[in-house]
């Protein structure tokens, strides 16, 4: 599977009618997913895809029957997030988050469901960590397309695992966005009856 897009060129140069391209597609059921996230920090959404076919999805949140950070809050009204809580740091904040994430959860999915991930894309609405990013290589993960970059702390670490990825089997590493017209197509299915007649009856 190869959905690369050649440089300098933009989803929108694919499109050959007012449908979003398949990129645009992924990314947008990834953001749905995310909606899902019981993450009050950075709620986010993932997908595996394999030949157009979404195999598997996940949002980042607690363990089954766990405690999550959503719908809680602090004293002072504020979100709550139990690393924070608890004063993590950035270099604990994973040994005290009490999510898995997003992309982590699409691919235990997949484990749980039979479903082989060798050689399928994942779609995440946030670049994955250092952490996740090691998953998706032992997963056999070909391809990352990603929403927004990680942007954590350790700005080092993080370039160092994406420096790598090359060497692990994982061929796209690529930043996407949605452009106005695959929005506009989005935001016209949600804002009403969706399959609602738009032609006179026969």
């Amino acid at each position: 599977m190869d959905n690369a897009l050649p440089e300098n060129r933009t989803m929108a140069d694919d499109r050959t009618d007012d449908r979003p391209d398949w990129h645009e597609y992924f990314m947008a059921v990834a953001k749905l997913i995310s909606t899902r996230s019981t993450c009050n920090s950075r709620p986010t959404g993932a997908i595996l895809v394999k030949r157009r076919h979404i195999l598997a999805t996940g949002y980042n949140g607690s363990p089954p029957g766990a405690p999550h950070c959503r719908g809680h809050f602090n004293p002072d009204g504020s979100p709550f997030c139990y690393s924070r809580h608890v004063g993590a740091g950035d270099a604990n904040k994973y040994n005290y988050c009490r999510s898995s994430h997003a992309e982590a959860n699409a691919v235990a999915q997949a484990a749980r469901l039979g479903i082989a991930v060798e050689g399928a894309a994942v779609y995440t609405t946030l670049a994955p960590c250092y952490i996740c990013t090691k998953l998706l290589a032992a997963a056999r993960i070909a391809e990352v397309y990603f929403e927004h970059d990680y942007e954590s702390a350790d700005r080092k670490r993080d370039e160092y695992w994406q420096g790598i990825f090359k060497e692990s089997g994982i061929t796209v590493w690529q930043k996407i966005s949605l452009s106005p017209e695959g929005m506009a197509s989005f935001a016209g299915a949600f804002s009403g009856i969706t399959s609602e007649r738009r032609l006179g009856v026969h």
